[in-house]
């Protein structure tokens, strides 16, 4: 018995050869791929990408109301602890039970948490905080929330990344690029707050509730887009193609459960297990450098404190314009880019050098251009290798080699953040 697809771009009109061939002679069926009318599947993964990561954003760009309100805290290593611990364990539970599991059920449930969790925040604030400074009960449920995050994210990003590595090349880059949009918009968020706001108490908290209702709002949108996803007939497609897929495999091999399981999970790990190295690699350098080095090792006579968030903005546009060239050019090649990861050791010692280097290498220019680059091979380098990974293995096992590549990616942001505390410059 056999499966073979042969799939170009959702967006166009194509033929995938659906082969099986149960007890008689082979037979073929040529089935054309719905377009994707007014690019809405794209629009939506792209919404999904950004919402994922809102968040987050959100609790990490509210830090300096919270580090007001618990001074004696280290609000944003704390943070980061709850939010990767929690969201690493999950995903580690959620690849060991993926095939019992429906990625439908799983985003829904997420992002129904993203919002619990958003919600309580603001709600805090207004029924027990109040502004007040060194309430830590409410710090504890706080972090309680941004551990319910990485929760929801562990659910909801391993389940659209995954659902993305079924489809075309465009719809993971869709994601790619709606997680960079994310960090742009917080930032135009953090200039506009940081220009009409004051810096004192009631401007910070003012500031956290608008980026914590923004974000309540963006997940509203993302649900009501995701469950509107599945209606579409190129989603439908696509789904059940891999219906298909998968009833092949269990006709061939049975109920993929137990040691057969574990083992096909094993084998899916050895195909990317390339690729999640490039991706470890790349967030290992990248959070080694971003945020920390930006807001505390490098200052601006003439641009103040706000020379950080322009150098963070900065980033931001860069690693969006990265995650939106692979459309441009696509570097097939898995070993030119997993080498672009490994060169990316080389921001080190010319970040270092921002410091410590001749004086013109410690002007504004250099970090501005640095800043960038590293926004920049960021974004690209992460959108070809996610495109990439879940490509080689087959159709009905590409959801979950899209969690495994996540599991990398929080596991290189963990590392990069840890590698961020050792770092002294």
């Amino acid at each position: 018995m056999g499966f073979t697809t042969t799939a170009n771009d959702g967006d166009s009109e194509s033929t995938v050869l659906l082969t099986t061939t149960p007890t008689s002679p082979t037979t073929t069926t040529a089935a054309p791929i719905p377009k994707d009318k007014f690019h809405l599947a794209y629009i939506i993964y792209f919404t999904l990408g950004c919402g994922y990561l809102l968040p987050w954003n959100a609790f990490i760009t509210a830090v300096d109301y919270f580090t007001y309100l618990y001074p004696d805290a280290s609000v944003d290593r704390i943070f980061a602890v709850a939010y990767m611990v929690i969201g690493l364990i999950c995903l580690v539970v959620i690849i060991l039970y993926s095939n019992k599991s429906h990625a439908f059920v799983r985003i829904n449930a997420g992002l129904g948490l993203f919002v619990v969790a958003l919600l309580i925040v603001p709600l805090l604030d207004v029924f027990y905080l109040r502004g007040r400074v060194g309430l830590y009960d409410g710090f504890y449920v706080t972090v309680g929330a941004t551990g319910l995050c990485g929760l929801a994210d562990a659910l909801v990003q391993g389940g659209v990344i995954g659902a993305a590595g079924e489809m075309p090349e465009r719809y993971m880059q869709a994601v790619v690029a709606g997680t960079a949009a994310s960090g742009v918009l917080v930032s135009l968020l953090r200039i506009l707050t940081k220009a009409v706001y004051s810096q004192d108490e009631e401007g910070l908290r003012s500031s956290a509730n608008l980026y914590f209702s923004v974000s309540i709002v963006f997940m509203a949108i993302c649900i009501v887009f995701y469950n509107v996803a599945h209606k579409l007939p190129v989603m439908r497609y696509y789904t059940d193609l891999k219906v298909l897929a998968v009833n092949v495999e269990k006709e061939e091999k049975g109920p993929l459960t137990g040691p057969v399981w574990r083992a096909t999970l094993w084998n899916i790990v050895g195909n990317v297990k390339w690729y999640g190295f490039g991706i470890v690699l790349i967030y290992i350098v990248t959070l080694s450098i971003f945020p920390g080095y930006i807001t505390e090792d490098v200052h601006s006579e003439l641009l103040k404190d706000w020379y950080s968030i322009l150098l963070i903005t900065g980033y931001n546009v860069f690693d969006l314009i990265g995650k939106c060239l692979t459309p441009v050019y696509f570097l097939k090649n898995a070993k030119v880019a997993i080498g672009g990861c490994v060169a990316r050791l080389l921001f080190f010692p010319l970040f270092y050098g921002c410091l410590h280097g001749p004086a013109f290498f410690r002007t504004e220019i250099p970090v501005t251009i640095l800043t960038c680059l590293l926004g920049l091979t960021n974004g690209y380098l992460t959108s070809v290798l996610m495109i990439l990974a879940p490509k080689v293995v087959p159709l009905q096992h590409a959801e979950t080699a899209g969690i495994v590549i996540v599991l990398f990616l929080v596991l290189g942001l963990a590392i990069g953040s840890i590698v961020s505390w050792f770092w002294v410059i």
